[in-house]
């Protein structure tokens, strides 16, 4: 028996061929476009700074889907102190870098699916090896994004947030 990995929208009632199995951020949700006009700023797909005193890395919050050997990612940004944004850079390209200690951060990416704000959860990121994205693990809160890293979610739910994202309010 196989799995059809599609679809139907309740919103739209298209089928949709495919289940998306991560969404990402392309910015922190304090970036703006006037940012890029300053010498103090830079955005890349993984780091950014805002006016040499915000700095930010882009991971992944991965949730396990129950009953299943997938994982639903959230492509999002998490806020560094400098000295740990600092040493990041340091050793972005050595081998060997996911030796490295976690680095505190504040979750910078809003989440509207959840009922609680996303942004400023407190946040560990765990550095992985060269070529792949931090892994973000949210401090163990009752707040239902951390609740659903820790626990995991159901492919139905998985379905919700891609009908919730494809399809906003």
């Amino acid at each position: 028996m196989s799995i059809d990995p599609g679809f139907t929208c309740s919103s739209c009632g298209e089928r949709h061929t495919e289940l998306p199995m991560s969404y990402s951020a392309a910015a922190p949700d304090v970036w703006n476009a006037g940012f890029e006009a300053d010498a103090d700023s830079m955005l890349s797909s993984d780091q950014c700074v805002i006016k040499g005193h915000h700095f930010f890395i882009r991971g992944m919050i991965e949730i396990p889907v129950i009953g299943s050997t997938d994982i639903f990612s959230w492509g999002v940004w998490v806020s560094l102190s400098r000295d740990d944004f600092t040493r990041a850079l340091d050793v972005w390209n050595a081998e060997g870098r996911e030796a490295e200690k976690p680095y505190f951060g504040w979750l910078s990416t809003e989440l509207a699916l959840y009922s609680e704000g996303t942004a400023d959860l407190k946040t560990n990121a765990h550095t992985r090896p060269v070529g792949k994205r931090f892994s973000i693990e949210l401090e163990p809160t009752g707040h239902p994004l951390a609740v659903e890293q820790r626990t995991g979610i159901t492919r139905e739910r998985v379905r919700e947030i891609a009908m919730a994202v494809l399809h906003p309010a």
